[in-house]
């Protein structure tokens, strides 16, 4: 369906699509909406693919999704047969770059898989398998947000060891200087032959970054306490539009609107 589609509607999930009690119930209806108007909904996230694997399933998403922050695409829909495409680098190569860093920095970068139970459950209110599902991770390494003032040491690794670092609301993450969002995007769009498609780009937090400026919609959806003023930084010199209203609610104002703008309903 994404090969003929001339919309693409590109979405981040946690703080998003759903808020951080992961209740997806608000964009549900606006979801079936766009299957029925035949939108690709395709998701874009930080997540694991078999995180992803587990909302597409309660929101029955047949199109493409993008994975630990653009580091991996995977679909079943294309030239009807199952396809992965591969931006990322290995976990394992990250790990010890991760480790190296924390050596030049003198400060010890905490990868998200070495947590707890009790400890990861603290930070992103999962339990039990949903924790054994976040962290089957293969191409990108989330750890502990480190201190502001080692930002610029950070900064100056990652050009060392050519790896980048997206800093999200709860953690960052580190990945390949080849895989981000916005990358994925782009290669989801060569891969379909469908370099032309508009996208309607939605995120909370600055590793969205690279999937808004790519967008042609690009659409800010603020927490409770209001937007990522990091990611409004960033994106000063970008039109864009701020919801009104927090997480899953407001994507499903802001996409309504579009709907009707669009004359996708017609």
């Amino acid at each position: 369906m994404i090969e003929n589609s001339p919309i693409w509607v590109v979405s981040d999930v946690d703080g998003t699509l759903m808020d951080h009690s992961y209740d997806l119930t608000p964009a549900k209806e606006t979801i079936k909406t766009l299957k029925e108007l035949s939108v690709p909904v395709i998701l874009c996230t930080s997540k694991t693919a078999s995180e992803v694997k587990v909302i597409r399933k309660e929101l029955e998403l047949i199109d493409p999704y993008i994975v630990e922050n653009g580091a991996a695409i995977y679909g079943e829909s294309i030239k009807n047969k199952k396809f992965n495409i591969i931006l990322g680098e290995k976990y394992e190569v990250l790990e010890e770059i991760l480790n190296f860093i924390s050596k030049d920095i003198s400060y010890n970068l905490i990868p998200l898989n070495n947590l707890s139970d009790q400890e990861a459950t603290e930070l992103t209110g999962l339990k039990g398998n949903s924790l054994t599902l976040m962290r089957d991770r293969h191409w990108s390494m989330p750890f502990l947000n480190p201190p502001d003032f080692l930002e610029e040491k950070i900064q100056n690794c990652c050009k060392r060891f050519k790896v980048e670092i997206l800093r999200g609301n709860r953690m960052s993450h580190l990945l390949s200087i080849n895989s981000d969002k916005g990358k994925a995007i782009n290669e989801l769009k060569k891969y379909s032959n469908n370099p032309n498609t508009k996208i309607i780009g939605l995120g909370d937090s600055p590793n969205d970054f690279p999937l808004l400026i790519n967008s042609d919609f690009k659409i800010v959806i603020p927490g409770i306490n209001g937007p990522n003023l990091s990611l409004l930084n960033k994106l000063k010199n970008y039109e864009y539009t701020l919801a009104d209203r927090p997480n899953g609610h407001g994507w499903k104002c802001e996409i309504t609107k579009l709907i009707n703008l669009l004359n996708l309903n017609r």
